[in-house]
């Protein structure tokens, strides 16, 4: 499955729960270790756990299982796609690590048609 399409599925799951500043940077052309981060922030500890467990899930219907997970039990959950990788965050530890800022090069992709495009795919 190409990159962008991950990304539009992982997006579409983080924001049908309701994920908070999601935000997606197409980091391709800085780093090999993925062409996008999608980053999002979740409301309590329990929704860190449900945000990523919706995108395992949508993914995993799709035919697409993580390369590697880690940090299952802490406010920053990362799913290892290869060519995506999604960080969910508690509030607490997005401000800390402040991913946004430190991957600042890369393209910030606007996610309004991407989300769009995803919805009306699995109409």
């Amino acid at each position: 499955m190409e990159p962008l399409e991950l990304l539009k599925i992982a997006a579409n799951a983080l924001n049908e729960k309701k994920a908070v500043d999601l935000s997606a940077i197409h980091v391709g052309e800085l780093t090999v270790i993925a062409d996008y981060f999608l980053l999002a922030t979740a409301t309590s500890s329990t929704h860190v756990r449900a945000l990523a467990e919706a995108v395992e899930e949508k993914l995993d219907r799709a035919g697409v299982a993580p390369h590697h997970i880690e940090g299952r039990a802490t406010g920053w959950i990362l799913l290892d796609y290869n060519s995506l990788l999604v960080h969910v965050f508690s509030r607490e530890a997005r401000e800390f690590y402040n991913l946004d800022r430190m991957w600042n090069d890369g393209e910030v992709l606007d996610l309004t048609g991407l989300l769009d495009t995803a919805q009306e795919a699995s109409v």
